[in-house]
């Protein structure tokens, strides 16, 4: 796949809080951020069943995303549902240079 490599402008690794979802625009898509373990991820802001925004939502115990609307539970790295009701959330590529996030559009 070829993306269309996005600069998130005024946002570095370094201020986002661990564990904590945060909604972004970049391009012309609503983006989640998730930094777990220093390690950052990016995905679809909204979930794939409702439209519930991840930002509301919190982490659970082991690390998934849980929308805040139905409690829906999905990995981060993948996308993948958790919790079994077989949604898949959209995921982005993510580079970090020099502090400086960069994330892949399609």
């Amino acid at each position: 796949m070829i993306y269309n490599w996005q600069k998130v402008k005024g946002l570095t690794i370094n201020d986002i809080e661990e564990n904590k979802p945060l909604e972004i625009s970049v391009g012309n898509k609503e983006i989640g951020l998730l930094k777990r373990s220093n390690q950052l991820y990016a995905f679809a802001a909204k979930c794939p069943h409702a439209s519930g925004r991840f930002c509301d939502g919190w982490l659970d115990a082991s690390g998934m995303l849980v929308c805040p609307l139905h409690k829906y539970r999905f990995d981060p790295e993948n996308g993948r549902n958790t919790s079994g009701e077989g949604y898949k959330l959209k995921v982005y590529p993510v580079e970090i240079n020099n502090d400086e996030i960069q994330i892949g559009l399609w």
